[in-house]
């Protein structure tokens, strides 16, 4: 189960919690959101905010399901009573001992930016412009993935999990040392180089980050520069036409990697197998498609074997 399904599953049992919980006090929201933890007062995730334990994107979806549900208040910071769409954000993050300006307006200034949604990761700010009448940032949620977000949205409604739509400015509050590269199977690319462009690419495209710096290895040495007596060109290798037809750039790292991606995940799709796309990646899927299997040349079967070793080797 993915991290946005995990969230959306909890959504009924966090609604039912609070539920019972108010009837159980009978004192309505404030007294429901105490007993619940959510005191406005201490971190409703433990732990998380202990200096030992880095905040990585997963922490901050975790922290900030536990709001779901909460009433929108227009200036709300306490949760017991309710809270806007900075208050939330403010209270998650800060839960996670990163502290956040108090307006959507300051909070859309703090970390690095991010340039579009498909770069965005689960834990980073997303902010928008609402407002017709008045230019600027006017609204923030959290990002946890595949185009959803959680967000305080307006009065008369509560934390919930919304389309990301099309935000106007991304930003990463992350510690850098939290998002050392780490695939979504777990697989750390510790001192690897380009490590945080093959999570990137990989996350976005589905393709093993640890395949993809493994090909890399294999085609270029982590040569960015490298040209083939064949014409090949990049860290990645690309063959002029290949790389026109995917609008790379093949001596653009994060080009090339991007483009790598894409072009694996494709191979794969269309032919079923990890293997079977990295044989299409070095011998042309037409050579593929003749023999139906890896074809039998030594040069192509020892580059689909050491690529697989080096991928098993990083991870």
């Amino acid at each position: 189960m993915d991290g946005v399904t995990q969230v959306q599953s909890r959504i009924a049992e966090i609604q039912t919690r609070l539920l019972s919980l108010r009837q159980t006090t009978g004192g309505g929201w404030s007294a429901a959101a105490s007993a619940a933890g959510l005191d406005g007062t201490t971190s409703v995730s433990g732990d998380y905010a202990s200096p030992e334990t880095p905040v990585t994107g997963s922490t901050v979806v975790t922290e900030a399901q536990k709001y779901l549900g909460v009433p929108y208040l227009w200036g709300g910071t306490d949760p017991t009573k309710g809270l806007d769409c900075s208050g939330f954000t403010q209270a998650v993050y800060g839960n996670l001992g990163i502290d956040l300006p108090r307006t959507s307006s300051q909070q859309a200034t703090a970390g690095e930016a991010v340039a579009s949604l498909g770069d965005a990761r689960p834990g980073d700010l997303l902010f928008f412009d609402h407002s017709s009448s008045r230019a600027g940032i006017d609204h923030v949620g959290i990002y946890i993935g595949n185009g959803q977000m959680i967000a305080a949205p307006k009065a008369g409604e509560t934390v919930s999990i919304k389309d990301a739509g099309s935000p106007t400015v991304i930003r990463r509050v992350i510690p850098d040392q939290a998002t050392a590269a780490t695939t979504a199977g777990g697989t750390a690319l510790a001192g690897v180089p380009y490590a945080d462009l093959f999570t990137r690419a990989g996350n976005r495209h589905g393709v093993d980050p640890s395949l993809l710096a493994a090909v890399a290895s294999q085609e270029s040495g982590f040569d960015s520069q490298a040209v083939s007596n064949a014409g090949a060109r990049g860290l990645m290798q690309f063959m002029p036409t290949t790389a026109s037809g995917l609008g790379v750039n093949p001596l653009d790292p994060a080009s090339a990697i991007d483009g790598a991606a894409r072009y694996l995940s494709s191979l794969k799709t269309q032919f079923g197998s990890t293997e079977l796309a990295l044989a299409a990646y070095n011998a042309g899927p037409g050579t593929v498609r003749r023999y139906g299997d890896v074809p039998p040349y030594a040069e192509t079967q020892n580059y689909v074997r050491a690529v697989m070793a080096k991928a098993q080797a990083y991870t």
